[in-house]
């Protein structure tokens, strides 16, 4: 137990640091404890002094800090997603992307920006992608049983397969639109990115993540037991069926909302999971806050490089992930005897 908080305590460290420099750097630069003052002076003006110019004031708290909390937030729910859908096909390469559920919610999300569609107002581009995902869950579920029974290599093909088909869909969507600018949004938001993030599209993607999480601790024996298959599942009590059914809607929405505001992001599902039972272990109740933690880490951290690193141009969010998360989990995979 000493060793779990002393990890939960390290990357509470690291996400701090973290955090406070993916806030301070950028093509202006902010020192870090200017930052902190700033933000003391919004919450206590009292306290702390403005003695900073008007403009780095909106820098931090207008344009950077919300994106730093998006960054967070969309990576500790990819991350606790990937852990949870890993127990519930106890396969430990599922992930949202993997099974589809990225490129379901991105054609939805496509429809909403390319066609326009508005039928639920300022949530349209949120239902869209929640729908798309959960559609194409569950088709990927339904191809992988076979006899009643799922096999891991049914999965992963069904799950490619339909990601593609759905990846392919999107891309037809935007080359058929006829209109240049939504079809230039929609392509820059497929890859994955945090800009222009504002404080009114936060609470929606954090109250989800948030209040998912906690249902996903609430459901840890369960998680637990699933592990040790669905005949074990079943004989101590669990309806395995109706169970897998909540999680994977829950886990859909989840995707939905956070693809809605941050394009489709691979890896940190993927990753974050095995990382996170390499340090702490399986068990789901000390697991899943661990990947949270890891997720937004990870997450900040690859969109700090995102926008640094040929600055002042900035590479979509999507593409760091993959290029760092990609040889990083291969590394994991024969590590883990996965390959």
């Amino acid at each position: 137990m000493t060793r779990y908080w002393s990890v939960v305590a390290g990357l509470l460290v690291l996400l701090f640091a973290v955090a406070t420099l993916g806030v301070a750097l950028g093509s202006v630069a902010v020192p870090p404890g200017q930052v902190w003052r700033i933000l003391l002076h919004r919450l206590a003006p009292s306290l702390v002094g403005a003695d900073w110019p008007q403009v780095r004031d909106t820098i931090v708290v207008g344009v950077r800090l919300p994106r730093v909390l998006l960054g967070g937030t969309v990576g500790a729910g990819l991350s606790v997603c990937g852990m949870a859908l890993q127990a519930l096909v106890r396969n430990p390469l599922a992930d949202p992307a993997l099974l589809g559920v990225s490129s379901g919610a991105s054609v939805g999300a496509v429809l909403v920006v390319v066609c326009g569609v508005t039928l639920f107002g300022q949530y349209s581009l949120s239902a869209a992608a929640f729908l798309g995902g959960l559609v194409a869950l569950l088709v990927v579920y339904a191809l992988a049983r076979s006899g009643g029974r799922m096999t891991t290599v049914r999965l992963i093909l069904a799950g490619v397969a339909t990601a593609q088909v759905l990846s392919a869909v999107a891309s037809l969507l935007i080359v058929t639109s006829g209109q240049p600018q939504q079809a230039q949004a929609a392509l820059q938001w497929m890859l994955g990115g945090l800009g222009g993030t504002g404080w009114d599209g936060l609470w929606l993607p954090a109250v989800a993540v948030l209040a998912g999480t906690v249902v996903l601790l609430g459901t840890a024996r369960q998680l637990n037991l699933l592990l040790a298959g669905e005949e074990a599942a079943a004989a101590l009590g669990l309806d395995v069926g109706r169970f897998r059914g909540l999680l994977f809607v829950l886990c859909a929405l989840l995707t939905g909302v956070m693809v809605a505001v941050s394009g489709a992001i691979g890896f940190v599902g993927l990753m974050m999971p095995h990382i996170t039972r390499l340090l702490v272990g399986a068990n789901h109740r000390r697991a899943l806050p661990v990947a949270a933690l890891l997720g937004a880490v990870f997450l900040i951290a690859a969109d700090l490089l995102a926008r640094t690193v040929i600055r002042p141009e900035e590479i979509p969010v999507g593409i760091v992930t993959a290029l760092v998360g990609g040889p990083a989990f291969l590394w994991l995979m024969y590590r883990r005897g996965l390959a």
